[in-house]
């Protein structure tokens, strides 16, 4: 028979496909294989319609062979096959679906449970991308002839009759030779095994091939010989579609042990089969600890997304936001509209709906976990808890209500971590949520002003990561308790009674404490009842702290930013005395003390100080008088 010859635009499409839409060559076999099961899910589906087909189930299946004198990669299966205007009709014309025209013909109560991958009829063309040559060999079921499909490519292709003795297709692949590529490894068993593990290995029918295995020679005892055998090499049921109740723990941790290479135990597995307008099965790990390159650029997020079994997507970013990353796991539906290629997926509600409902039971599952199993959920906040913290305020806090609950912080009261729930339901009598932040638990428990507040039976939540004040700044209030900076200068504790004298103390000593002010780098200088042993401390004024100035200096950006810092002088200190007595009889001592206390206050706060050669030789002076 001649040559036929692709239309204008189907050698377009041809050229566009091969050479642009397929970005890894390696799927070519994903899509020969989802196209074998396909056609043998067209004659198990009409032998259920029609009578007259008499079939068995278990003797469906995909054979796989190599042929490495010829070059040659055969896949085959026995299926419902194609006769000439078949192989016209699907292969003439690319982006015509054989599968699609099925599916669409089918009533649509009889259709739903037909599961059919290969919808757009291009996957075939990507074996271009490594054959120099391709022969389709089939047979249509009940036709006592066979014909053949061959082409080299873009310059068209020839239909002839062949011979097959039974239904089914053959895809006989001729491998290019090497060049920059080397696609001699498509004519290695290994290379095959590893393709089908990869993209097929939940492929509903059995895929076999003949592999070489070494065996013990009949009646040794210890030599081995090497057997060619047939065996399947998929897995074919995956275990995210099977009965709940039918799998054991020690199962769902081998999967993920084997699909995820992590050799501790997961902390939570999320098994979730959902029906209905949009069905999915998943199945959603939490590891225990965070992988070396979690909070690294290179961590890359994302679910494996399957497509009734077949791997459509390694990593898909879209099912899981960035505050749960650290997830791990698998998503599989029959419902997902796939681009030309099945490499991306077109964007739709479809997506979009599994993964808000994924989001859900992810933090239905952490809340559990916090409440009935505190000792789990401890490990996983310290592997992830900076990830929730800093998804809580990124996005100008869009997330912050979703997140809130699962946070924790140090408590001055119970050394241990709490939740904000927690908090609240020991103190329902607070105004406030009491914070201090710094470098670690022991630092901030010796600042002047958590001290003055823990005399005072006020339980403190301890921040010692750098996201955590922005964390709290962006929640603003919860359960209608604002957050309060121990160290800022509206911390309100007093009665009305402590605040008229404290006034009344600063309006007295105004004329004092401005000559102090000149002297240091401050906004303002007064008097506080709210220290105890303590002789000075560092408040703040407006929204920036001195925890956030630290932190905010340290980022590599050429803004400097500064806290407005207050510094506090205790009423019942003797310094105070001291204070008032050098004012009268010796100002220039009065500066210097000023210095030295404004020096002390910053060392506690964990701040440099500027000049540091004229406080020790100031401290030097004192004590030699």
């Amino acid at each position: 028979m001649a040559k036929k010859q692709f239309k204008a635009e189907s050698k377009k499409l041809m050229d566009l496909m091969i050479n642009s839409i397929y970005t890894n060559k390696e799927i070519f076999l994903r899509e020969i294989i989802s196209n074998a099961s396909d056609a043998i899910d067209k004659l198990y589906y009409n032998s259920l319609t029609d009578k007259k087909i008499k079939i068995n189930k278990d003797d469906f299946k995909i054979n796989i062979s190599i042929n490495r004198d010829e070059r040659t990669l055969t896949i085959s299966d026995n299926g419902i096959g194609m006769n000439d205007v078949d192989l016209e009709n699907n292969l003439g014309t690319i982006a015509k679906s054989g599968t699609l025209a099925f599916k669409e013909s089918a009533d649509e109560k009889k259709s739903k449970d037909l599961e059919t991958i290969g919808q757009f009829g291009v996957g075939f063309y990507s074996a271009f991308m490594v054959s120099s040559n391709i022969k389709v060999v089939s047979k249509a079921y009940g036709s006592d002839e066979a014909f053949e499909w061959v082409s080299t490519g873009i310059d068209g292709y020839i239909i002839n009759k062949s011979n097959r003795v039974s239904n089914g297709t053959d895809i006989i692949l001729t491998i290019k030779d090497n060049d920059d590529e080397t696609y001699s490894n498509y004519l290695e068993e290994y290379e095959i095994r590893r393709l089908i593990k990869k993209y097929s290995d939940y492929i509903t029918y059995p895929i076999k091939m003949e592999l070489k295995t070494s065996k013990l020679k009949e009646g040794s005892k210890d030599e081995y010989e090497d057997v060619i055998e047939v065996q399947t090499i998929n897995s074919l049921v995956p275990l995210w579609k099977r009965n709940k109740k039918d799998i054991k723990e020690e199962e769902y941790n081998t999967f993920y042990s084997d699909k995820f290479f992590d050799y501790e135990k997961p902390l939570k597995y999320i098994h979730t089969m959902a029906e209905g307008t949009i069905s999915y099965n998943s199945l959603i790990y939490i590891p225990s600890h965070a992988s070396f390159d979690y909070y690294t650029k290179e961590y890359e997020k994302g679910l494996q997304l399957y497509s009734n079994g077949v791997l459509i997507m390694e990593k898909c970013a879209d099912l899981v936001p960035d505050y749960f990353s650290f997830v791990k796991g698998v998503v599989d539906s029959p419902d997902l509209t796939l681009n030309i290629s099945r490499e991306t997926l077109q964007q739709n509600r479809v997506l979009k709906t599994i993964g808000n409902a994924i989001e859900k039971k992810i933090k239905k599952e952490l809340m559990d976990m916090q409440k009935n199993n505190r000792e789990d959920y401890l490990k996983f906040y310290k592997s992830f808890g900076m990830q929730l913290k800093i998804g809580t305020y990124n996005n100008y806090g869009m997330d912050k209500d979703k997140l809130q609950d699962l946070l924790m912080f140090y408590s001055s009261t119970k050394k241990e971590l709490v939740t904000l729930n927690e908090y609240c339901a020991r103190n329902k009598d607070y105004k406030a949520i009491y914070y201090a932040c710094g470098e670690t638990i022991d630092k901030i428990d010796l600042l002047p002003q958590v001290e003055a507040l823990k005399g005072k039976d006020k339980e403190i939540l301890y921040c010692t990561d750098y996201v955590d004040e922005f964390v709290l700044k962006t929640l603003m209030n919860f359960e209608n308790k604002e957050f309060k900076n121990v160290c800022s200068d509206k911390l309100d504790l007093d009665t009305e009674e402590e605040k008229e004298e404290l006034k009344k103390l600063n309006e007295e000593s105004k004329d004092m404490l401005d000559l102090i002010k000149k002297e240091i780098d401050v906004v303002d200088v007064k008097f506080t009842n709210k220290l105890s042993s303590h002789a000075v401390c560092l408040s703040t004024k407006g929204e920036v702290s001195v925890e956030m100035e630290k932190v905010m200096n340290e980022m590599p950006t050429d803004n400097h930013v500064q806290a407005e810092k207050i510094l506090e002088i205790n009423e019942k200190h003797p310094i105070a005395k001291k204070l008032k007595t050098l004012y009268k009889k010796d100002k220039d001592s009065l500066k210097d003390y000023g210095k030295i206390l404004y020096a002390q206050a910053r060392l506690i706060e964990g701040l440099s100080v500027d000049n540091p050669t004229e406080i020790t030789n100031l401290i030097c002076d004192i004590m030699a008088k």
